[in-house]
């Protein structure tokens, strides 16, 4: 068929056809494809190789059909002298992608420019968190990663039952975002309008009896997972912390574990250590993990601090028959169980390195008392209590007393 304006304009698909194409007679190759739902667009056929190929070549809307023929001879052209169109459209769609702002470097850029001053783990775990979301589009052009496709990532988490990490990553992404649209880099963001995710604050306290099966069933489990379980148990810190326990932040008696100024978190900006008192129970479960060369006390692959927690956590809950919570409510029994055995409430936010209302305001600030005596007394006892739970006696009183 010779494809004039107006044969163009009249060309319908039959009933039941999802499409078809039509060729020209006056330039070989030329294509006109035409849809059930009426949309045309030219196309170029030609053989590369033995291989007929297919390139799409735009819009009939938007390309004449002047140009069209034109495309389509110089396809022909390029084909009689050995290049291949399609692969020099496919170099070109690349090349225009690289011009483009990608999401990689945008979130690389706020972290390095307006995270500059925040800790060095809170811009790690926003860029990871970020690209662990959205890995597929991290090379891509930023424009690419919709409000759609965010919607959808999130209502995925949250079915996943994954609301934590999900609200974490919508925030580090508004930010990221936000500070790209002032800097003038992205004109919109696909963030914007998505509203934050409502946590339930958890409250779970395990019983006596579900940490004495938390324990066995840490105990026997080979590699590190089973040790920093059991270190959380006995001293009340946070899960990355101890995961990321380096033998350089002990002291050579193993009696005071002290985590740097940038591995601590507590929403503040620290200066100083925060030192946690060492009961025997810890200090032989350290002296029992195996010394590798490595710097840290349980690590990972590689001597990187131990990751991997979600696979090893479910194993944890099949092997204990504990369900329905989370490492972080293992800080939380430990607190409660240090306020049953009358430990003063400042000496176990001292031990957890909290921050709340009793160390705000003019105590915070005037303060500086460390508590460290009575933090030793007190994680001793709590020791003491878990070896007596899990060893099936009765805990030697509650009450924690400190010698004069």
């Amino acid at each position: 068929m010779k494809l004039t304006e107006k044969t163009i304009e009249n060309l319908k698909t039959t009933q039941g056809q999802k499409d078809r194409i039509v060729f020209d007679d006056d330039v070989r190759g030329l294509g006109l494809r035409v849809t059930a739902s009426g949309s045309k667009s030219y196309l170029s056929q030609f053989n590369f190789q033995g291989k007929r190929r297919r390139v799409p070549i735009g819009s009939q809307s938007t390309l004449s059909l002047a140009d069209a023929r034109e495309i389509v001879k110089r396809h022909a052209g390029d084909v009689a002298r050995g290049i291949d169109p399609a692969a020099v459209r496919i170099a070109e769609r690349e090349a225009a992608k690289a011009e483009h702002l990608a999401l990689g470097k945008l979130i690389g850029d706020w972290s390095e420019i307006r995270l500059r001053d925040r800790r060095e783990r809170y811009r790690t775990e926003a860029v990871r968190a970020l690209r662990h979301a959205f890995d597929r589009f991290w090379d891509r052009p930023v424009e690419e990663l919709t409000k759609r496709i965010v919607i959808d990532w999130r209502n995925s988490s949250l079915r996943a039952g994954k609301a934590s990490m999900a609200s974490a990553t919508l925030k580090y992404g508004k930010a990221a975002f936000s500070w790209a649209m002032a800097d003038e880099l992205v004109a919109l963001s696909p963030f914007a309008g998505i509203e934050a995710i409502e946590l339930t604050s958890r409250d779970r306290v395990l019983t006596d009896k579900e940490l004495v099966a938390v324990w066995r069933a840490a105990g026997s489990r080979a590699g590190s997972f089973g040790r920093i379980v059991r270190a959380l148990i006995l001293t009340g810190q946070r899960r990355d912390e101890v995961g990321g326990m380096a033998r350089d932040e002990l002291a050579a008696d193993l009696s005071t574990w002290s985590l740097p100024p940038s591995r601590v978190k507590n929403g503040r900006k620290v200066t100083t250590s925060h030192d946690v008192p060492l009961a025997p129970a810890m200090r032989e479960l350290i002296a029992s993990a195996p010394d590798l060369g490595g710097r840290h006390v349980f690590p990972g692959l590689h001597d990187k601090p131990f990751a991997g927690w979600a696979t090893m956590k479910e194993q944890l809950d099949r092997d204990s028959a504990v369900t329905g919570w989370h490492l972080h409510d293992l800080r939380r029994t430990v607190a409660t169980g240090l306020q049953q055995m009358g430990v003063r409430l400042e000496v176990t936010e001292a031990i957890l390195n909290h921050r709340s209302s009793t160390r705000g305001g003019i105590v915070g600030v005037y303060q500086r008392f460390d508590w460290a005596a009575e933090k030793r007394a007190a994680l001793d006892a709590w020791a003491q209590h878990v070896e007596a739970i899990v060893e099936g006696r009765e805990p030697a009183g509650n009450v924690v007393r400190l010698s004069a």
